[in-house]
């Protein structure tokens, strides 16, 4: 029965109040509305003695958070990915990109041959012009945290406060919209040498430049501290730890390890003094090359010799959960230009040396590769200063074997 229209009157329609109707939840996981105020960060615009070495990732107590989808479709059921509500949710700044065409995307050279497998296909993308080399001084504003589809980690659009000029470089884990981030490789800048005295005070120097998502050179940075976009050259941008999550340890500086050089050098001498031993040019040549160097520890436990001179940026590489994500079906893989991947075993004798036959059989060869080499083994699969070389041994004729006609 139709209620009378007086009754209706306290009523809010749904079109006016849409918090009062019930809503289908299709995911899980901690989510804010884009435009709810994010929770504050720790501004680097003021000194902060409690953030200003940039400590490892902070983990929630609700350990890695992922989103999981309720599965509505079959190739949601096993999605899973990293809840980063605080990207930019619409499209890059068009002059700082170009459009990735041509053959690179099916894995072929220049002359049409594929030259990589299991290439091909994919969504159209746009290449972000990343600057690894952070020439430019001077503080830079965080406008914003975007998606890369051509990389895991995460990537900021800076503003320079001097000049306004753009440009995209690779987040740090934590950095938010409004962080104020610098570079010093072009130099200490006026003010931090008045601040200073004059003189280079390294717990001052550490203190105001060793800051998350500062690029500094290695010099600069104490030892200890967690870096990501490492360089390999001098004047030349980052090539190590790029991806999502990667960071390197500062695990000394040639000017720690001098003082232990030049001690070896004094020995005692006859009559009780201390007198300097000469140094052959080899030893010379090595201490030099101490000096001059930074060790770094990589995450697999490579340690490297790098020039003091090269970039780093403080903290760790963003998106550090990309590494728990879950396709979920197959066609998202062809979304991001990866080809399926099919078992030597199951094509035919004409595509691969493991093809052929009838049931699961390798036709009796060796393993090999699809263009005919040794797989396993130890051919090319293993250093060779560990193989063992035989010692050939001359054979003498006749040797331990009986004569004829002797006896």
């Amino acid at each position: 029965m139709l209620q009378p229209r007086a009754a209706l009157r306290g009523i809010s329609l749904p079109f006016r109040c849409l918090s009062s109707l019930p809503f289908r939840v299709y995911s899980t996981g901690a989510q804010q509305h884009p435009e709810s105020p994010s929770p504050a960060e720790p501004s680097s615009s003021t000194f902060d003695p409690s953030i200003a070495f940039a400590p490892p990732p902070t983990r929630e107590d609700s350990g890695v958070r992922i989103r999981k989808y309720t599965p509505r479709t079959p190739g949601v059921r096993h999605l899973r990915r990293p809840i980063n509500d605080h990207l930019w949710k619409g499209r890059p700044v068009h002059k700082l990109t170009f459009p990735k065409r041509g053959h690179s995307k099916g894995g072929r050279n220049n002359s049409g041959r594929v030259t990589m497998r299991h290439h091909g296909g994919g969504h159209k993308r746009r290449i972000r012009t990343v600057d690894f080399s952070r020439d430019a001084p001077g503080p830079h504003l965080v406008e914003r945290i975007e998606h890369d589809p051509g990389r895991s980690a995460h990537i900021a659009l800076l503003r320079s406060k001097d000049t306004g000029k753009l440009s995209y470089i690779v987040a740090a884990d934590g950095m938010r919209t409004g962080d104020v981030v610098q570079s010093y490789m072009s130099g200490i800048p006026e003010e931090l040498w008045k601040s200073m005295g004059g003189v280079v005070d390294p717990g001052v120097l550490a203190a105001r430049t060793a800051w998350r998502g500062n690029c500094l050179p290695l010099h600069m940075i104490p030892v200890g501290t967690l870096v990501f976009n490492v360089g390999l050259r001098q004047g030349k941008g980052a090539q190590l730890c790029r991806s999502a999550g990667t960071f390197a340890t500062l695990i000394a500086k040639g000017s720690n390890t001098r003082s232990n050089v030049t001690e070896e050098e004094t020995y005692e001498g006859e009559e009780g003094t201390e007198e300097k031993k000469p140094l052959t040019q080899r030893e010379k040549q090595k201490q030099e090359r101490i000096v001059q160097h930074v060790t770094i520890r990589l995450q697999s436990g490579e340690v490297r010799l790098i020039h003091k001179d090269c970039c780093a940026t403080i903290g760790v590489a963003s998106n550090p959960n990309y590494q728990y994500r879950q396709l979920g079906k197959a066609g998202r893989s062809r979304w991001l230009n990866i080809r399926p991947t099919v078992r030597g075993l199951a094509m035919n004798a004409a595509d691969h040396p493991h093809g052929g036959g009838r049931g699961k059989s390798k036709g009796n060869v060796h393993p090999k590769s699809p263009w005919g080499l040794p797989a396993k083994s130890g051919y090319k699969t293993r250093p060779k200063w560990k193989v063992n070389k035989a010692v050939v041994v001359p054979r003498v004729r006749n040797q331990g074997k009986r004569r004829r006609g002797y006896s």
